[in-house]
């Protein structure tokens, strides 16, 4: 497929068609042109080209000719994102109207979610993982099925002052650089962005690889306080305050299985593994005693107390047994998690 060029460099005839005349408006003129990102190894550079082209250009203009220093830093990124999503989905997206200049828009979920996870690889790591998901947690287990109220909605951020919201500043301060980056493409609310969040820290951890949906609306308030379990709960307790969520004893233990990445001393804090069932088996705090200090360094005293209830003993057998059981249910319960209590839209429009 032939396409107009305004740049003379030339590349291999494998990679880029041959040009043709005649040469497009530049970038800073606001008569259309397309930006077209070559993939040859052969470093050749970005060139506009027609927007009769429909391979893997991306239309673009700008309505003001003359931009300033930071107007031309978000067209930078915007042309980094554009670079990103010309390797990997390259034909489902396209530019549209935001502000004096453009916004990414992209037409489908998978594209989108494609997108969020790239930049979430920039900024995740596994020594950040653990609060990445424990922030997914805290702001869907609010949800109380009573009322209906609650849930994953993005309230988390008018909850950080909370007691139980100690230390989810960190991830939420890791999540605005991803979030920054995806407005500059189209918007993408809080509560999806947890979602998806925790799933990947969870694969970055080398766990299950959870799908997630999107489409999840924000809160423009907190949830209610109270509403997350305590962490110095019986078992009894615990279970109780699952099932008012909706949560079975076995998904109260699967969801639990969580606490294996981080520093609660259940194996390697950045495997996410079954190590967290197979430790509580043992009872390592009961062998060395209650006063040497061996207590508070494993788990919460909610995971402690599953070991010592008979209904949650049978599930901490079954994952402590099969790892692949429990990626399989862990998998299957984030998702009912993150789904619980959330307010639909439209997916991610842009």
């Amino acid at each position: 497929m032939a396409m107009a060029v305004t740049s003379t460099s030339t590349c291999a005839s494998l990679c880029c068609p041959a040009p043709r005349p005649p040469a497009l408006p530049s970038l800073l003129n606001p008569a259309p042109a397309l930006l077209f990102f070559c993939p040859s190894p052969f470093g050749c550079r970005n060139r506009k080209v027609s927007s009769h082209c429909h391979g893997s250009g991306i239309r673009a203009s700008l309505s003001n000719p003359t931009p300033g220093p930071e107007e031309r830093i978000d067209v930078s990124r915007r042309q980094a994102l554009l670079a990103a999503l010309a390797f990997t989905v390259p034909s489902s997206h396209f530019f549209q109207r935001k502000g004096d200049f453009q916004a990414l828009a992209v037409d489908d979920e998978k594209t989108k979610i494609d997108l969020i996870q790239y930049e979430l690889k920039k900024v995740l790591t596994k020594g950040k993982s653990a609060g990445v998901l424990r922030l997914a947690f805290h702001d869907a287990g609010t949800f109380d099925s009573s009322d209906n109220s609650g849930g994953m909605n993005g309230s988390i951020l008018f909850e950080l002052e909370r007691p139980e919201s100690a230390g989810l500043q960190r991830p939420i301060k890791v999540l605005q650089k991803v979030k920054r980056e995806l407005d500059l493409a189209f918007p993408v609310s809080w509560a999806d962005l947890i979602a998806v969040a925790g799933a990947a820290a969870v694969a970055e951890c080398d766990g299950p690889v959870i799908p997630v949906k999107l489409g999840r609306l924000d809160s423009s308030g907190p949830d209610p306080e109270g509403k997350m379990p305590e962490e110095t709960l019986s078992a009894s307790d615990l279970k109780q305050a699952f099932q008012s969520k909706g949560f079975t004893t076995q998904e109260l233990v699967v969801l639990s299985g969580a606490h294996t990445i981080g520093n609660k001393g259940f194996g390697n804090p950045n495997l996410f593994d079954n190590s967290y069932f197979q430790i509580l088996l043992q009872k390592p705090w009961k062998i060395s005693g209650p006063d040497d200090g061996m207590t508070s360094m494993i788990g919460l005293a909610t995971d402690r107390a599953l070991a010592d209830d008979e209904e949650c003993l049978k599930w901490l057998k079954v994952y402590a047994a099969d790892q692949g059981r429990f990626f399989t249910d862990f998998a299957t319960v984030y998702t009912k998690l993150v789904n619980t209590g959330a307010r639909w839209g439209p997916s991610l429009q842009a």
